[in-house]
């Protein structure tokens, strides 16, 4: 991941502190220490604290498992995060929810097909690139989802099962159980995922 230039620098310092205190907030109305939040993520209590300050720069892995941890979507710790009283979303005016991916993981851009995430369920549009690899982190909370490939081939896996879907194959996965995507082709995978409730 490239380091953010010195004009984007003030913005990016504005929003990790903007994510830290929407954090500490949702802890302390839950009545959370932070080692009790600690337990319910898997992190340890020095990251959350860092977090909670500002003075770190979490992964979306990180803020999944915070989400979880205070049992919410993940876009509620994003300052973004907002309702809107229209029900069309326009392909340009999409939500960007591109998550940064650990080095080796390949890239995936991730657009939000709901005008917002309070109702029942979201929808996404995603673009993996090819080499794109979630296997090392799997996926675990509650509810559906189901994906349909409009491009490209993906690897899903769910539990043990491995399943390779190419244009216009669809997919339904209970998402409590440990889930994964890879794309192991030489081309762009699109698809669209629905998924409820809203784990963003």
């Amino acid at each position: 991941m490239e380091a953010p230039s010195a004009s984007s620098a003030p913005a990016v310092a504005d929003l990790l502190e903007d994510i830290g205190d929407t954090v500490r907030a949702l802890r302390k109305k839950q009545k959370l220490t932070l080692a009790e939040l600690a337990d319910a993520t898997g992190l340890s209590s020095a990251i959350i604290s860092q977090l909670e300050r500002g003075r770190a720069n979490p992964s979306f892995s990180t803020l999944a498992q915070l989400a979880h941890g205070l049992d919410i979507p993940v876009g509620k710790l994003l300052p973004s995060y907002h309702e809107t009283k229209s029900p069309v979303v326009r392909k340009g005016d999409r939500r960007d929810l591109r998550r940064s991916t650990p080095e080796g993981m390949g890239h995936a851009v991730y657009e939000l097909l709901v005008p917002d995430l309070n109702g029942a369920l979201e929808g996404l549009w995603v673009v993996t690139d090819p080499g794109h690899d979630t296997s090392s982190t799997p996926f675990t909370h509650g509810g559906e989802e189901l994906g349909l490939i409009i491009s490209g081939q993906l690897d899903v896996c769910i539990g043990d099962d491995l399943y390779t879907l190419e244009a216009g194959d669809s997919i339904r996965l209970d998402s409590t159980k440990p889930h994964w995507f890879r794309n192991s082709s030489d081309e762009q995978c699109v698809a669209v995922w629905v998924s409820t409730p809203p784990t963003w």
